[in-house]
């Protein structure tokens, strides 16, 4: 318990030093963004991810924990697209929206300080940024893909293909880092310490520099500001903070057999509040992205409570 509350008590002060920059000097937040944004994305976040599964043992990680990420998002994107579907009679593009929210979690920069400190290991955070990355965001942007891809206009040139409409987002800095480190983690072999030592303090600063950018962007927002996307945001926030938990805790404990230190590791990740990710994607896709936007801010407001639950019952 006492290191959950340390890594959130780190993560809240580090958001709430980003958000009092944006209210001290205003004038200078879209600079700051400016700067920290491209840094962040090209370098810290690829030299983080690409630090973190090297240092993995990825049959360890890959042999359990990915697929319990895997069914855990699958069971609860899944569960929000039913009911999305056929209670609330939401079309395609929206239903997609609410289901990548309410399964698609905040690890790179959230769950790792939390993951260190509460659990002591970074396994967990590995594993459900392998399942992100290399199967639940492709298969989210292909439907988002789908949902967006309109026909040809006669006399005017075809569609973008699927594929590349797909490949484009997926393709970034962040998935080859990750790639990049996986190999490395495969076949043993070790950078020298000149390039390591640099990379690793490249990495570190990642953590710091995403949690100041979210304590800014937190600044000046309106959320609530669609009153009919009201029942897919309490939808969306209830299975990402009860529903996803319990089903990563069933999953874990039933399926696989974790236990112990390892089983709350698995159930925290999931409760984790949805990745900022999810509205980058939907805005990229012209998709409802308000109804993203609204779910990460609630979700990012109430995960602590629900983590220190986690905590308390599985302790």
């Amino acid at each position: 318990m006492d290191g959950v509350l340390l890594g959130f008590g780190i993560v809240l002060v580090m958001v709430l030093t980003g958000f009092a920059a944006a209210v001290l000097v205003p004038g200078q937040v879209t600079a700051m963004q400016r700067g920290l944004t491209p840094a962040v994305y090209y370098i810290t976040n690829p030299a983080l991810m690409f630090m973190l599964l090297a240092e993995t043992d990825l049959g360890a990680v890959v042999g359990v924990y990915t697929p319990i990420a895997l069914i855990t998002a699958g069971v609860s994107g899944g569960i929000y697209a039913l009911v999305s579907a056929l209670a609330l009679r939401r079309r395609a593009a929206r239903t997609a929206v609410g289901a990548m929210a309410s399964s698609y979690v905040n690890a790179g920069n959230i769950g790792l300080p939390i993951a260190l400190y509460a659990v002591g290991s970074s396994a967990p955070v590995v594993a459900v940024l392998l399942a992100q990355l290399l199967v639940i965001a492709p298969v989210y942007l292909a439907v988002f893909a789908w949902c967006t891809r309109g026909p040809a206009r006669a006399g005017g040139a075809a569609p973008t293909p699927l594929w590349r409409t797909v490949a484009k987002p997926i393709a970034n800095p962040v998935t080859v880092a990750t790639a990049a480190g996986a190999a490395l983690s495969l076949t043993g072999w070790r950078l020298p310490d000149v390039v390591w030592i640099p990379i690793e303090m490249m990495g570190n600063a990642s953590i710091a520099m995403l949690l100041l950018l979210f304590g800014m962007s937190l600044h000046g927002q309106k959320p609530f500001t669609e009153r009919g996307s009201r029942p897919d945001l309490v939808l969306g926030s209830v299975v990402k903070l009860a529903v996803m938990p319990l089903v990563a805790w069933v999953t874990g404990r039933f399926v696989f057999g974790v236990e112990g230190i390892h089983l709350l590791g698995v159930v925290v990740m999931a409760a984790l509040p949805t990745a900022q990710n999810v509205f980058l994607f939907s805005s990229q896709f012209r998709m409802p992205s308000t109804l993203a936007r609204d779910i990460i801010f609630v979700s990012s407001l109430l995960s602590l409570p629900v983590i220190a639950l986690v905590a308390l019952l599985l302790e």
